[in-house]
């Protein structure tokens, strides 16, 4: 019973099935047609021959004599048992390919239910794949919502990525996203409609959920806001890389630090062990409360060990940096990112006993008590 549902499910959805049927109609009334015309058969017995006919069972109660009769027979047993082979094929085919289907949803729904400290990327078009690159370039989990499948067709194959072709719109797929064990929600679809609804939705079920939007439309700004994003962002003015920070902005870490060039090195070594990036840094002048800053961007090990090496062996690099350096009496601040605050907390701690960090999420005049006492 359980695969002839499965079966018909199967021919619900599929052209291939109504073809089919259609086909069997048309073999069994040229059977039944052909048994009474040709053979001479009535109803009944039109009826009977043709499915025994089909059925290659032939009984031999009835026999054809006549050129036409044979000749009528003969197609009708060779459609039966060309009839015979395309069911069981399609019958093969549909169970095997809907317990793949059960299969590949079970795994699903099990990868689902075991992901946490993750993002979840609603829309994968052009602002959504920047907004990937990003995640990808600083080794997050994200799980993908897109309802157009083919958009999810060149994602690689990530232990960290989970795409999901589905409605973000929809309550019970936003349900199986763990948003409440989630490090933010991205909803960055082509639709300020469809990102109305999705941030509306998620704020409903998910009160504590750090939710981000995109608005294709300003005046659509103040909309999501009132409906529950805790920052909008247009694409109009601002990139991929500024919707991934406002994701990431409760999980950013502003450290405070004081240490010389030759200690460069050491830093991005704590920091790669724990999969931890230096987003910027910022030299602090005392009494300006805005500091110099410059974007330092994902690194990887290779472009920082070339860094460093450029650093000890070309001098005007050195001495360019060691000026700044000199200037601010070596106290400067980065924005720190990472996995999650758990692997931000570590490498704080290991930079803690190096004797390096200053503070933690200084305010300006606790950072400025600092450069004075340097400054004197």
């Amino acid at each position: 019973m359980k695969s002839l549902e499965i079966l018909l499910e199967t021919i619900k959805k599929d052209k291939t099935g109504i073809i089919g049927i259609l086909i069997i109609i048309v073999i069994l009334l040229y059977g039944i047609l052909g048994s009474i015309f040709i053979m001479n058969l009535n109803i009944y017995d039109s009826i009977y021959y043709t499915i025994i006919t089909i059925a290659t069972v032939g009984y031999g109660d009835i026999i054809p004599i006549t050129p036409l009769e044979k000749i009528f027979s003969v197609t009708l047993a060779l459609s039966g048992v060309g009839l015979l082979a395309y069911i069981v094929t399609f019958i093969i085919s549909s169970v095997t390919q809907n317990l793949h289907d059960i299969r590949s949803g079970r795994i699903m729904e099990k990868k689902l239910a075991e992901m946490e400290n993750h993002y979840i990327l609603c829309g994968f078009g052009r602002v959504g794949v920047a907004v990937y690159e990003e995640l990808m370039k600083r080794n997050q989990k994200v799980i993908i919502i897109e309802k157009e499948e083919e958009k999810l067709d060149d994602i690689e194959g990530n232990d960290n990525v989970i795409a999901l072709h589905a409605n973000a719109t929809e309550d019970k797929t936003l349900k199986k996203l763990n948003i409440d064990k989630s490090l933010g929600m991205i909803v960055t679809t082509g639709s300020d409609v469809d990102n109305l609804f999705i941030v509306l939705t998620t704020r409903e079920l998910y009160k504590d959920a750090w939710i981000i939007s995109r608005a294709s439309k300003k005046e659509n700004i103040n909309r999501l806001k009132h409906a529950g994003a805790n920052k909008v962002i247009s694409p109009e003015a601002s990139g991929g890389a500024d919707i991934y920070f406002a994701a990431v902005e409760p999980n950013l870490v502003h450290i405070t630090e004081k240490h010389g060039v030759d200690y460069i090195g050491k830093e991005l070594e704590i920091l790669r062990k724990y999969n931890c990036h230096l987003e910027n840094i910022e030299y602090h002048f005392h009494g300006i409360k805005t500091p110099v800053s410059r974007t330092i961007g994902v690194m990887d090990e290779n472009e920082e060990d070339n860094f460093i090496e450029k650093i000890n062996s070309n001098e005007n690099v050195r001495e360019s940096l060691e000026t700044i350096y000199n200037t601010v009496n070596d106290v400067h601040s980065h924005w720190l990112s990472g996995p999650d605050k758990s692997y931000l907390d570590l490498a704080i701690e290991e930079l803690k006993k190096e004797g390096i960090v200053l503070g933690v999420n200084l305010s300006f005049d606790e950072i400025n008590e600092f450069t004075k006492q340097f400054k004197e």
